[in-house]
Protein backbone atom coordinates (compact mmCIF):
# COMPACT_ATOMS: atom_id res chain seq x y z
CA UNK A 1 0.00 0.00 0.00
CA UNK A 2 1.71 3.33 -0.69
CA UNK A 3 1.98 5.81 2.00
CA UNK A 4 -0.44 8.86 1.72
CA UNK A 5 1.63 12.27 2.83
CA UNK A 6 -0.43 14.86 5.40
CA UNK A 7 -4.12 15.66 4.45
CA UNK A 8 -4.47 20.01 4.13
CA UNK A 9 -7.43 21.17 4.71
CA UNK A 10 -9.14 23.64 2.91
CA UNK A 11 -9.81 27.10 4.33
CA UNK A 12 -13.70 26.29 3.60
CA UNK A 13 -13.15 23.23 5.49
CA UNK A 14 -11.69 24.79 8.31
CA UNK A 15 -14.40 28.05 8.53
CA UNK A 16 -17.14 24.84 8.42
CA UNK A 17 -15.16 23.19 11.57
CA UNK A 18 -15.06 26.65 13.23
CA UNK A 19 -18.43 27.89 12.46
CA UNK A 20 -20.14 23.98 13.81
CA UNK A 21 -17.91 24.46 17.19
CA UNK A 22 -19.61 27.73 17.47
CA UNK A 23 -22.88 26.58 16.56
CA UNK A 24 -22.22 24.02 19.25
CA UNK A 25 -21.13 26.35 22.29
CA UNK A 26 -24.36 28.79 21.79
CA UNK A 27 -26.32 25.75 21.87
CA UNK A 28 -25.01 23.88 24.72
CA UNK A 29 -25.00 27.47 27.16
CA UNK A 30 -28.20 28.25 26.40
CA UNK A 31 -29.65 24.85 26.97
CA UNK A 32 -27.33 24.76 30.25
CA UNK A 33 -28.80 28.37 31.16
CA UNK A 34 -32.24 27.29 30.66
CA UNK A 35 -31.60 23.92 32.89
CA UNK A 36 -30.02 25.59 35.40
CA UNK A 37 -33.28 28.28 35.77
CA UNK A 38 -35.91 25.78 35.08
CA UNK A 39 -38.74 26.99 37.19
CA UNK A 40 -38.85 24.74 40.11
CA UNK A 41 -42.46 22.79 41.07
CA UNK A 42 -44.85 23.91 43.89
CA UNK A 43 -45.48 27.58 45.23
CA UNK A 44 -42.76 29.96 44.38
CA UNK A 45 -40.53 31.20 47.81
CA UNK A 46 -40.70 34.62 48.12
CA UNK A 47 -37.62 36.66 50.18
CA UNK A 48 -40.06 37.10 52.97
CA UNK A 49 -40.84 33.39 53.19
CA UNK A 50 -37.09 32.77 52.51
CA UNK A 51 -36.22 35.38 55.38
CA UNK A 52 -39.06 33.59 58.11
CA UNK A 53 -37.05 30.35 57.47
CA UNK A 54 -34.08 32.01 57.79
CA UNK A 55 -35.26 32.79 61.18
CA UNK A 56 -36.85 29.99 62.29
CA UNK A 57 -33.24 27.75 61.45
CA UNK A 58 -31.63 29.94 64.19
CA UNK A 59 -34.52 29.34 66.90
CA UNK A 60 -33.98 25.77 65.82
CA UNK A 61 -30.27 25.95 65.71
CA UNK A 62 -29.79 26.10 69.44
CA UNK A 63 -30.63 22.92 71.30
CA UNK A 64 -30.29 21.18 68.39
CA UNK A 65 -27.51 17.86 68.10
CA UNK A 66 -24.64 17.99 65.47
CA UNK A 67 -26.38 16.33 62.82
CA UNK A 68 -29.28 18.22 62.76
CA UNK A 69 -27.20 21.38 63.02
CA UNK A 70 -25.08 20.45 60.07
CA UNK A 71 -28.42 19.66 58.48
CA UNK A 72 -29.73 23.36 59.29
CA UNK A 73 -26.24 24.82 58.30
CA UNK A 74 -26.37 23.67 55.03
CA UNK A 75 -30.26 24.87 54.30
CA UNK A 76 -29.02 28.25 55.50
CA UNK A 77 -26.26 28.66 52.98
CA UNK A 78 -29.22 27.06 50.36
CA UNK A 79 -31.34 29.68 51.05
CA UNK A 80 -28.77 32.54 51.43
CA UNK A 81 -27.72 31.52 48.14
CA UNK A 82 -31.45 31.50 46.73
CA UNK A 83 -32.37 34.83 48.02
CA UNK A 84 -29.14 36.31 46.54
CA UNK A 85 -30.25 34.58 43.15
CA UNK A 86 -33.81 36.54 43.48
CA UNK A 87 -32.30 39.64 43.89
CA UNK A 88 -29.49 39.62 40.94
CA UNK A 89 -31.86 38.06 38.06
CA UNK A 90 -30.24 36.33 35.58
CA UNK A 91 -30.49 37.78 31.61
CA UNK A 92 -30.85 35.02 29.19
CA UNK A 93 -31.08 37.16 26.60
CA UNK A 94 -27.89 37.43 25.57
CA UNK A 95 -27.50 33.91 25.33
CA UNK A 96 -31.09 33.24 23.70
CA UNK A 97 -30.41 35.98 20.58
CA UNK A 98 -27.02 33.51 20.26
CA UNK A 99 -28.95 30.53 20.26
CA UNK A 100 -31.48 31.69 17.48
CA UNK A 101 -28.30 32.19 15.45
CA UNK A 102 -27.23 28.82 15.57
CA UNK A 103 -30.53 26.63 16.16
CA UNK A 104 -31.10 25.78 12.84
CA UNK A 105 -28.05 25.11 11.42
CA UNK A 106 -27.04 22.89 14.14
CA UNK A 107 -30.30 21.25 14.26
CA UNK A 108 -30.73 20.62 11.08
CA UNK A 109 -26.83 19.17 10.48
CA UNK A 110 -27.65 16.94 13.91
CA UNK A 111 -31.25 16.02 12.81
CA UNK A 112 -33.08 18.06 15.86
CA UNK A 113 -36.80 18.17 15.64
CA UNK A 114 -39.07 20.73 16.99
CA UNK A 115 -40.26 18.62 19.39
CA UNK A 116 -36.52 17.40 20.81
CA UNK A 117 -35.72 21.39 20.94
CA UNK A 118 -39.42 21.90 23.05
CA UNK A 119 -38.71 18.77 25.41
CA UNK A 120 -35.45 19.58 26.65
CA UNK A 121 -37.34 23.48 27.44
CA UNK A 122 -36.77 25.67 24.81
CA UNK A 123 -39.24 28.08 24.47
CA UNK A 124 -41.43 27.87 20.99
CA UNK A 125 -40.79 31.91 21.41
CA UNK A 126 -36.91 31.15 20.68
CA UNK A 127 -37.20 28.47 17.87
CA UNK A 128 -39.94 30.41 16.11
CA UNK A 129 -37.11 33.17 16.33
CA UNK A 130 -34.69 30.35 14.78
CA UNK A 131 -36.97 29.73 12.28
CA UNK A 132 -37.63 26.42 13.19
CA UNK A 133 -40.84 25.43 12.70
CA UNK A 134 -42.63 22.15 13.87
CA UNK A 135 -43.09 20.90 10.05
CA UNK A 136 -38.66 20.33 10.74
Amino acid sequence: MAQRGPKNMTDEHKAALAAGRAEGRAVKKYLEALAEHKPKRGRKRTPDSINARLRKIDDEFIGADPVKQLNLVQERIDLNAELASMEDPVDLSALEDEFVGAAKSYGERKGISYAAWREVGVPAAALKRAGISRSD
